[in-house]
């Protein structure tokens, strides 16, 4: 284990005590004392809010180990001193480490050396223990939560009287509300919208959860999280709507798309008549689709809310997969929260309620298509937003389904489109009923965005343009945090990068967080404290403490690739310094290029083109094969370099010059960066450490934490990045130029962004192929691809460890 916590404030001493005394654990009388080891000992007796008598809190002691040979209850009744040793074996026990296995009790803090842990050197007076004891409540335990949310889980609050406000340590909210009381409450909130051109405004339904104590005065900020998925899915449905991949490539005509929107006729919407206003919810709910980070909030003096949206259970419209429409659908719960807009407190009532229990304050939480709709909504400046934490989320709709006038899949989802996506989310039409109403008009509705997207060109059009949210980010006035795996071939880097890219141009705070994983959330990764950056960063958005929170979390935190547990904070994703590199027969070279021309075919036997349809993993290992042996070898080219001499951080978007022809009037080039070399890397995806240990608050939720952990095996490379583009849309992906067989053309390709850490000895690859079995269309064809190598060169952006 490496300790990485990001979210600590280090206080003066007079900070400490106050907030010590403001969570019960110091008072007048413990201050009064003199002898540090009589502290130590009142401290430790509050340790366990588990044991309820005297005699159970000795039996917690006596379960303890103070050195090599004592106990600490017998310890402290032979009046032995506090010492740094004592005081941290015990400290580290209470962290969840075991002596011998994690550490030696005679050298504690080589432990806490080699974890990053907090200590403090020297333990000679009772402010000296105070000063430990406070930073020993904000230290993370061996699995991965701090200690004071460990005491938290195992009762330390369960029985805080008379809470009127949230509580605040260590500039962090904490879990004082009792959950067993949270309330429950369904509404529908009224937007502006007809998706289902029935004539009345839809309505959009919602699940809220607040504490009791909003009942009695208390206001709360909201952790709002607009998912399509969590009123259900169609997935049989979908499975069948889904697109063919064995397709032929085919020539296009040449021209530029038109991006004007298309004059669609509006009428405005019949609103709800209000015949009076209620406090009082009349519907319920008892279960939820949720997320464990808004669960361990519910704790902490904050409201939830979800809402699936437009064309979902329960609520009216019909999806239309990253238009405007979903947009202003999540935005009218805001302006619900915020006092802007009207609900019912049922779908047929035309009696009111506010959301008199909110602040006003609001967060868009999640992940994927949840996180895409929260940047989405913070694009149109909607009073209320404070801050959006997106995570893996869509910036633009084209760079999920395309990539450079191709149709590229998004990783694992082969034969998905926009389409796909509304029907698998319209969980409207499960209520079948409701659905009848409307099901003739969400057919034409699903056959327009078919005809929209279309999959026969690959193009940037107008459909794509009207989901394209970066068109719109000057707009955003919310502080916004980003999320995103440098693994993740679901919502693929771009959309990461250039929402980056653009929202460092804007008055906000914004920060960056790029984890290891695939399409992952990361609140319960232990290595990194997450839920505690995020807590420090709610408590300042939504409540207004001043913790410092945009000053302490780091621009941009990056979890290092080489080995296990390792963050590094950064002042950007990009670095200015480039290096080139020239192609020459099978080699990547600093050296000025040669005159050679290089070829392959893209066209597979019968046999092994159906088995690389069925078996994607066994087509990459042998696509990144260097060996001659490879059954791709005349399927691909491969440039490698000599062994690195030293460490290289690429950190940016490589680029791609070439100088290509094809022996047809179409054809398309996939590009794959490689990390060669023999080494134990992460695995793809996080290991469980221990199932549901993760105590989100008192008889609350569980998670489970989880890291990445290095193979058992080395491996001999690793895919860094890769891209695709149709070699008519050299240009632009919305202009598509005329390719003539056997023609050599100059064309640049950006690779996907990457942040990877290349070491010594390792050799960088560049593998130029066709077809892409797990993205790209598939249509086998007698397709023959020549480089001139003299006009090509990779440029990666670089900088040194």
């Amino acid at each position: 284990m490496y300790n990485n916590q990001f979210a600590r404030l280090k206080l003066s001493l007079p900070a400490k005590i106050a907030e010590l005394k403001k969570i019960a654990f110091l008072d007048d009388q413990l201050l009064a004392l003199q002898d540090p080891t009589e502290l130590w000992r009142q401290l430790l007796s509050k340790a366990f809010p588990q044991a309820k008598s005297s005699t159970a809190k000795q039996a917690k002691l006596a379960s303890l180990a103070a050195t090599a040979d004592k106990d600490l209850l017998t310890y402290l009744k032979t009046e032995q001193p506090v010492t740094v040793t004592s005081f941290y074996n015990v400290a580290l026990q209470l962290l969840g480490f075991l002596p011998v296995t994690d550490f030696e009790l005679d050298q504690p803090l080589k432990m806490m050396r080699q974890t990053n842990l907090s200590y403090n050197e020297v333990l000679q007076t009772p402010q000296d223990v105070i000063a430990a004891w406070y930073d020993l409540l904000t230290t993370s335990t061996k699995l991965g939560q701090t200690w004071l949310d460990k005491l938290a889980g195992d009762g330390y609050f369960a029985n805080w009287q008379n809470v009127t406000q949230p509580l605040f340590f260590n500039g962090k909210a904490q879990p004082i509300f009792a959950t067993s009381k949270l309330l429950y409450e369904t509404v529908y909130v009224e937007t502006d919208l007809d998706t289902d051109e029935d004539g009345q405004a839809d309505l959009v339904k919602v699940d809220l959860i607040r504490p009791v104590e909003t009942q009695t005065g208390l206001k709360v900020p909201v952790l709002f999280t607009a998912s399509p998925y969590n009123q259900g899915t169609n997935d049989q449905a979908a499975d069948k709507l889904m697109h063919k991949m064995n397709v032929p490539l085919t020539h296009k005509k040449p021209g530029s798309e038109d991006l004007t929107p298309p004059t669609v006729p509006t009428a405005t919407p019949k609103k709800r008549p209000v015949n009076g206003i209620t406090p009082t919810a009349q519907e319920t709910f008892s279960d939820e689709f949720g997320y464990s980070l808004n669960d361990y909030f519910l704790a902490r003096g904050f409201a939830v809310v979800y809402s699936a949206g437009i064309g979902t259970k329960d609520s009216d419209g019909l999806r239309t997969c990253g238009t405007a429409a979903e947009t202003q659908a999540a935005k009218a719960v805001i302006e619900w929260l915020h006092g802007d807009r009207v609900a019912f407190v049922s779908r047929s009532s035309q009696q009111a309620i506010k959301a008199w229990w909110s602040n006003g304050q609001v967060a868009m939480t999640g992940k994927s298509y949840l996180g895409t709709l929260a940047t989405a909504v913070a694009t149109t400046g909607v009073k209320g937003l404070k801050t959006v934490i997106a995570e893996a989320a869509i910036s633009s709709w084209y760079d999920y389904y395309r990539d450079g006038g191709l149709v590229v899949a998004p990783g694992g989802f082969p034969g998905e489109d926009a389409d796909v996506l509304a029907l698998e989310c319209q969980s409207r039409q499960q209520v079948y009923g409701d659905f009848l109403r409307v099901k003739k008009i969400a057919a034409q509705k699903l056959t327009a965005i078919t005809a929209g997207q279309d999959r026969s060109s690959g193009n940037y059009n107008a459909f794509w343009d009207q989901r394209n949210y970066l068109k719109d980010f000057s707009k955003i006035k919310a502080d916004v945090i980003l999320v995103h795996g440098l693994n993740d071939w679901n919502v693929k880097l771009r959309n990461a990068y250039q929402a980056w890219e653009k929202l460092q141009k804007l008055p906000i705070s914004q920060k960056l967080i790029l984890h290891q994983g695939q399409h992952i959330y990361i609140n319960q990764l232990r290595s990194l404290d997450f839920t505690d950056l995020m807590n420090l960063w709610l408590s300042y958005e939504l409540y207004g403490i001043a913790n410092q929170a945009p000053q302490l979390i780091p621009q941009v935190l990056v979890q290092d690739n080489t080995q296990i547990e390792k963050w590094q904070a950064y002042d950007n994703w990009k670095t200015a310094k480039t290096v080139k590199f020239y192609l020459k027969p099978a080699q990547l070279t600093t050296d000025q290029p040669t005159q050679h021309i290089v070829s392959f075919n893209d066209q597979l036997p019968a046999e092994k083109f159906t088995y690389y349809q069925q078996q994607p993993a066994a087509w990459e290992h042998d696509l990144l094969e260097s060996k001659a042996t490879s059954p791709l070898q005349k399927h691909k080219l491969i440039f490698t370099s000599q062994p690195l001499p030293q460490d290289v951080l690429l950190r940016g978007v490589p680029h791609v010059k070439l100088q290509v022809a094809v022996n047809s009037d179409h054809g398309l080039l996939s590009l794959m960066l490689v990390d060669y070399g023999q080494a134990k890397r992460l695995r793809s995806a996080p290991s469980v450490l221990s199932m549901d240990q993760l105590q989100l608050g008192y008889h609350w939720q569980t998670a489970s934490p989880v890291d990445f952990r290095l193979e058992k095996n080395p491996s001999p490379w690793k895919m860094i990045t890769k891209g695709h583009l149709n070699l008519q849309n050299r240009q632009h992906p919305w202009q598509v130029d005329e390719l003539k067989a056997n023609t050599f053309y100059s064309l640049q390709i950006d690779l996907q962004p990457m942040f990877y850490h290349l070491p010594a000895g390792r050799q960088l690859g560049l593998i130029v192929y066709a077809t892409d079995f797990g993205m790209t269309v598939r249509g086998n064809q007698d397709l023959t691809y020549s480089l001139q190598l003299a006009d090509c060169q990779l440029e990666l952006p670089v900088s040194n460890f």
